[in-house]
């Protein structure tokens, strides 16, 4: 039973989101990232974003210039060129608030992933807001802004600890042509590679 079946137009905005995204095997797109921790100064990011299934990402920032994280459906690495430094840590371990994201390279389920949905008009769009069904989870809340023709614009994660981190996508393109190689890491030259659990 659908966690808001009584509610028929907000389920076949869900059910057509997921049929969006689960269909795309290949998806590339702008972001713009938000990161307020507690008590702390907001920190904006931006790049552009590639998926490619299964469980391939590449996040290549173009602000700050350098910064990488790469997935092979394997492995998550984070590499932060200020600090010559790569993070690889096994993508099932990774508690990365971009976790919420990670559901568009396999099957979008929202009745899988969250309780308590609603949603709500927001102008010409939809804000849906769910709780993860798990609570081993590091972040409380997720919000979706989705157009009429089931986009997402908008994905906000609220953390445990009222972290907000706030992506803003733009110009999403479904089926790119994305060369495996974007998800291969290689260790930049003198960068120190730590290994999570070390």
């Amino acid at each position: 039973m659908s966690a808001i079946a009584a509610d028929a137009p907000t389920d076949s905005l869900l059910r057509g989101i997921e049929t969006r995204y689960n269909r795309a095997k290949t998806l590339q797109v702008l972001f713009r990232e938000d990161y307020t921790p507690p008590g702390k100064a907001r920190r904006t990011e931006s790049g552009i974003l590639m998926l490619r299934k299964p469980g391939r990402m590449r996040w290549t920032y173009s602000q700050p210039p350098g910064k990488l994280i790469v997935s092979d459906n394997k492995f998550l690495w984070v590499y932060t060129p200020a600090d010559n430094r790569v993070q690889q840590l096994k993508l099932q371990e990774s508690d990365d608030m971009r976790a919420p994201l990670a559901f568009l390279l396999g099957r979008l389920n929202f009745d899988k992933e969250f309780r308590n949905l609603h949603a709500r008009p927001e102008g010409a769009d939809t804000r849906i807001v769910g709780e993860p069904k798990t609570d081993n989870l590091p972040y409380s809340e997720v919000q979706f802004l989705v157009t009429r023709d089931f986009r997402i614009r908008q994905v906000k994660v609220t953390g445990f600890d009222n972290a907000v981190l706030d992506f803003t996508f733009d110009q999403e393109r479904l089926e790119p042509p994305l060369d495996g190689k974007l998800f291969q890491f290689e260790v930049p030259k003198g960068a120190e590679l730590v290994e999570a659990g070390q």
